[in-house]
């Protein structure tokens, strides 16, 4: 199904969007932000070891 036009943004109710919820329990919210919390850690890491690796050439 295509919503108004062609349109495939999802505004128009048109599905090609995935459900997403407005609502998540203190439990959800607690996991995803530990999940967060760990990808900006890796992500710092990964900078660090970069930036160590151009001031090595």
């Amino acid at each position: 199904m295509t919503g108004v036009l062609g349109c495939s943004c999802g505004c128009c109710g048109c599905g090609c969007r995935p459900f997403f919820r407005r609502f998540i329990s203190t439990k959800e919210e607690q996991e995803m932000l530990e999940e967060y919390s760990d990808q900006l850690k890796k992500e710092l890491a990964g900078a660090a070891e970069r930036i160590q690796e151009l001031k090595g050439k």
